[in-house]
């Protein structure tokens, strides 16, 4: 009876330290609304931090690596979680944006226009990004601004690559997801990494995928799925979103932030707060 009193503590002490462990290594998610006031728009985000990590940086120990993540059109920023906790896990800051508002107008085609009529939301997407790292810099000091990871499908995609076309030297990487109108940068200047669809709606534009050879010099990582343009979120199958974390992750290898650990990720309730 005591010898099994005795094991059943032990295992008990066990699961509890296993818990606190886990526990250590939680990813926090908050969804924060910030207000400009020079373009009377709200500007969104949801943040996903290891919280290990976190305190690092607040105590002023260890710098975060800032992850930028764009949505694609009619696809909430709350919808790649999956992308965004492996960069937590990871150990950078995970940044989603809301782009769009219920009262933007609808994306539309317009053919010999820069973009096919698309480069207003480009810059609309670019100046959100802007306001949002002013405001996050108000809240975590300790992060990297100056050299951002930026993430993106689709629309957001375009967006990421657009944002690195304007801005080269504040680029860490580039990851898309089938991003269809702004051709990639070649100039080697960072590491790019691109799952491409095999959809036969959704096509890119002439253009913005290299060939090979280009892809092999500028440091171009293409990746050919067979997955549909729609899949690529949180809404896709599972196998579809392993599949892409699993590249994604070995794509990151390189990285000075830590391997990802187990995490236990941990929804908070989303706080507002107005920026004015």
């Amino acid at each position: 009876m005591t010898r099994g009193i005795v094991v059943l503590l032990a295992l008990c002490l066990v699961s509890a330290a296993a818990y606190f462990t886990a526990s250590k290594w939680a990813i926090r998610h908050q969804t924060l609304t910030f207000f400009d006031t020079v373009r009377n728009r709200p500007v969104a985000v949801d943040i996903a931090v290891r919280r290990d990590k976190e305190l690092q940086a607040e105590a002023g120990l260890a710098e975060l690596p800032v992850a930028i993540l764009n949505h694609g059109n009619t696809v909430r920023f709350t919808e790649y979680s999956f992308l965004a906790n492996l960069f937590a896990a990871r150990g950078y800051m995970a940044v989603s944006i809301q782009h769009d508002l219920d009262s933007d107008a609808p994306l539309v085609t317009k053919v010999g226009e820069p973009y096919v009529g698309r480069l207003p939301v480009y810059e609309r997407g670019i100046a959100n990004i802007e306001f949002a790292v002013k405001q996050l810099e108000k809240l975590q000091p300790n992060a990297d601004y100056d050299h951002l990871t930026m993430v993106g499908h689709s629309n957001g995609g375009d967006i990421s690559m657009y944002y690195a076309k304007l801005h080269p030297d504040q680029i860490r990487k580039v990851v898309t997801l089938d991003n269809l109108r702004v051709p990639f940068m070649i100039d080697g200047k960072f590491r790019i990494l691109s799952f491409r669809s095999k959809d036969p709606v959704f096509k890119p534009d002439p253009g913005v995928v290299p060939d090979q050879a280009v892809c092999d010099k500028a440091g171009i990582t293409v990746v050919n799925t067979g997955f549909q343009h729609t899949e690529m979120s949180d809404r896709g199958p599972e196998d579809v979103k392993e599949s892409i974390v699993s590249a994604l992750d070995k794509f990151l290898d390189n990285d000075s932030t830590a391997r990802p650990v187990p995490v236990r990720v941990r929804q908070t309730p989303g706080a507002m707060a107005q920026v004015r």
